[in-house]
């Protein structure tokens, strides 16, 4: 076990939960609907125009996905108060979108309807009486193609800037791969730094798929092979243990601030300047013995981690802490998955089981 946890106990879990409901998050970034069409093998038809299958949808579900996946697992661990930035289409899954932020309290004022923008979406078939990922269909995507609106980002950089001045924390999602179709365009991201520069108590973590090391000054969160600056891995691939710890300092410094990495199954490293340990710290993962969907794993490991923060927890206590909240969302197959503060008790009792 490291060092930084050699007292990390229940009771400790215990005072760093009390503090959720107290804490106000925004959440900047691209809000996608995550829509799932539940579909019924045993009442496949064939189209009588084309000869092929014609799934039956039997049931459909939505929840906010990629920032909006933030935002819930957020507000099922009790976080105080929660606010959406962004934007959405002026659109039918913009209005499921809302609906469903609007049933976890999360104000949206700042989630800009656009009706210039598409509400992205991903569609995503699966067959009911498959619950593994074996059972998803291949999935549709819906994302804008067409660069945002300088008008658009000009009332979300007015959205962050009334936001900033009320909240502990904010947590930015860069989801959408080419930067000037989403809301973290150049013009967002380098508006975005100059009003968090001197926030010394505001927590401010960032989590991009391609351009983490646009968001300096923040607090990063990324994957293993984004610390390497690796897009597109083979599946089942992974980097070493000691490139990780050895890249890391390095990332650290050119980030000036904290860098979670994160491991799948091994955990997560963690290190910040001027840090007092002589080298990264691996927070190990809690291990699961169940089917697990990782989709929206480094989500609720953010969400986790970013109240733990903002609650006054060290570094690697944050990083157990998400590490237990992405421990229980994995397990959750065919939806995007949640955790509730009581299941972390349990999480954490696996966990120094078998690193103590």
């Amino acid at each position: 076990m490291t060092p930084a946890l050699s007292r990390f106990d229940r009771s400790r879990l215990e005072e760093i939960i009390a503090s959720f409901p107290r804490l106000r998050v925004a959440v900047l970034g691209d809000y996608f609907l995550d829509k799932y069409l539940d579909v019924d093998p045993g009442l496949a038809e064939s189209s009588l125009e084309t000869g092929l299958v014609a799934h039956q949808v039997v049931r459909v579900r939505h929840s906010p996905g990629a920032a909006g996946t933030v935002v819930s697992n957020l507000a099922s661990l009790g976080a105080g108060k929660l606010r959406a930035m962004g934007f959405t289409g002026d659109d039918g899954e913009g209005y499921e979108l809302r609906a469903d932020l609007a049933a976890l309290g999360c104000e949206a004022s700042g989630l800009h309807v656009d009706a210039s923008r598409r509400t992205p979406t991903y569609l995503k078939p699966r067959d009911i009486d498959r619950a593994s990922l074996a059972g998803e269909h291949s999935r549709y995507d819906i994302k804008n193609r067409e660069p945002t609106l300088p008008e658009l980002e000009d009332r979300i950089l007015a959205s962050l800037e009334l936001a900033l001045a009320e909240v502990d924390a904010l947590v930015v999602m860069d989801q959408v791969e080419d930067q000037a179709m989403g809301v973290l365009t150049t013009k967002v991201v380098s508006g975005l730094r100059e009003m968090v520069e001197g926030r010394g108590r505001l927590v401010a973590w960032a989590d991009s798929r391609r351009r983490i090391m646009d968001f300096h000054g923040l607090v990063l969160k990324m994957n293993q092979f984004e610390l390497l600056g690796l897009h597109d891995p083979e599946p089942g691939s992974a980097v070493p243990d000691a490139a990780i710890a050895s890249t890391l300092p390095t990332v650290t410094a050119r980030s000036g601030a904290a860098v979670f990495a994160t491991a799948a199954e091994r955990g997560v490293w963690v290190y910040a300047p001027g840090s007092n340990a002589a080298a990264p710290e691996r927070i190990a993962a809690v291990d699961v013995d169940a089917p697990v969907d990782p989709t929206g794993a480094g989500d609720s490991f953010t969400a986790g981690a970013v109240l733990s923060l903002a609650a006054g927890a060290t570094w690697a206590e944050a990083a157990l802490v998400g590490n237990l909240v992405a421990s229980i969302t994995v397990m959750r197959l065919g939806e995007t998955g949640v955790a509730r503060p009581e299941e972390l008790y349990p999480a954490l009792e696996r966990w120094l089981e078998r690193n103590r």
